[in-house]
């Protein structure tokens, strides 16, 4: 049964700015890269996002987080930058303890994920883009009016994402999610105003709106792919067109819609979540063979295998979607089963027996 609840918890990126990342569902992991419009408490009742987080950790140990300046991330004296984002990224995946994982990449998060699977291609195992860009709306902005229209934005959510009137943020959600039932805006709209602040909202867009992965794309090694809504009306779909041709070998999947977002009552929801599980596969390590450990469960061969490779237990936990007592009691199993007295010890015998190698996908 996948995880109800979810547990938050803080590290520190290279710069000092704590943040904040949840884990929950249950199963092999996946990593959200951090993008705008979250907060950790308030997406889990929020009425667009909570499908989100059901749907993925149905089958997965998810673990997202919030991006510097929003939901309960540090938000005052923060600097916005893709590299920022970048280091912010690497903090989470090391404080959850993972090796090697899947990434998702959505919207603006989607640059970040192709940047960080091009700095760590030996930890990213497949990367998904989900209506994402190679290039922000001021990086592929041609003319003078394209860049007075992206200031004139800026200037705006300045002035009107903060205000308790929330007739600005309706307009900015309905190009989110133009097909959204009126309950459904609303619960958007108040998320909005609750995770960013006006100023951290500007800064967040321009940071994003400047993002250029064009020469990263064509670097990426791991499978990718790439998903679009086809009448996206915050990211063209030529972008996500144009990034599924850079990657090399991605696959390209339009999905029928025009929202930014999914919406769970949309007949695009369940093919997304078909391509997504159907790329992404089972992460589990196969059966051991050698007749030293048939005696252990499947998931005791997943504990030994990570133990192999010197996870420690909350580690352990993250990775697998389980509490540490969990981990502590399949450990003290697998050891009496193996007959050994220490955990180095079945760490000798496991490497022995051909473990403690990468999630064999």
């Amino acid at each position: 049964m996948a995880r109800t609840e979810q547990t938050i918890r803080f590290c520190t990126s290279r710069d000092g700015t704590r943040i904040a990342y949840a884990i929950s569902g249950e199963g092999p992991p996946l990593v959200r890269a951090g993008h705008w419009i979250t907060h950790l408490e308030a997406d889990w009742e929020n009425l667009v996002w909570r499908p989100w987080l059901d749907a993925l950790g149905r089958r997965h140990t998810l673990i997202r987080y919030d991006l510097r300046g929003c939901g309960l991330s540090d938000r005052e004296g923060v600097e916005f930058s893709l590299q920022h984002y970048l280091e912010d990224l690497e903090a989470v995946v090391d404080a959850a303890g993972l090796e090697r994982f899947p990434l998702l990449g959505m919207s603006g998060g989607g640059a970040l994920a192709v940047t960080y699977a091009t700095r760590h291609p030996d930890r990213v195992s497949e990367l998904v883009l989900y209506g994402t860009f190679t290039r922000g709306r001021t990086a592929r902005s041609t003319t003078p009016h394209d860049h007075e229209e992206n200031d004139t934005l800026f200037r705006l959510i300045e002035l009107g994402w903060g205000k308790d009137d929330p007739t600005f943020r309706q307009l900015f959600a309905a190009q989110f999610l133009p097909d959204a039932t009126a309950e459904q805006l609303r619960s958007f709209n108040s998320l909005m105003k609750l995770s960013v602040s006006a100023e951290n909202a500007a800064s967040l867009m321009r940071a994003w709106y400047v993002a250029d992965i064009t020469a990263l794309a064509p670097q990426v090694r791991c499978p990718a792919l790439v998903v679009h809504p086809r009448h996206d009306l915050r990211v063209p779909f030529e972008e996500g067109r144009r990034l599924a041709g850079l990657i090399p070998g991605a696959r390209l999947v339009p999905l029928d819609t025009q929202n930014h977002l999914l919406l769970e009552q949309e007949p695009a929801w369940p093919a997304f979540f078909a391509e997504l599980e159907g790329f992404l596969g089972s992460a589990a390590p196969k059966m051991a063979q050698k007749p030293m450990l048939a005696g252990l469960t499947r998931r005791e061969q997943e504990v030994l295998n990570l133990v192999a490779r010197g996870l420690g237990n909350e580690a352990i936990a993250t990775r697998l979607g389980m509490s540490e007592k969990t981990v502590r009691n399949h450990v003290s199993a697998i050891l009496s089963k193996l007959g050994v007295a220490s955990r180095s010890q079945a760490i000798v015998h496991a490497r022995e027996n051909g473990f403690g190698g990468r999630d064999v996908r």
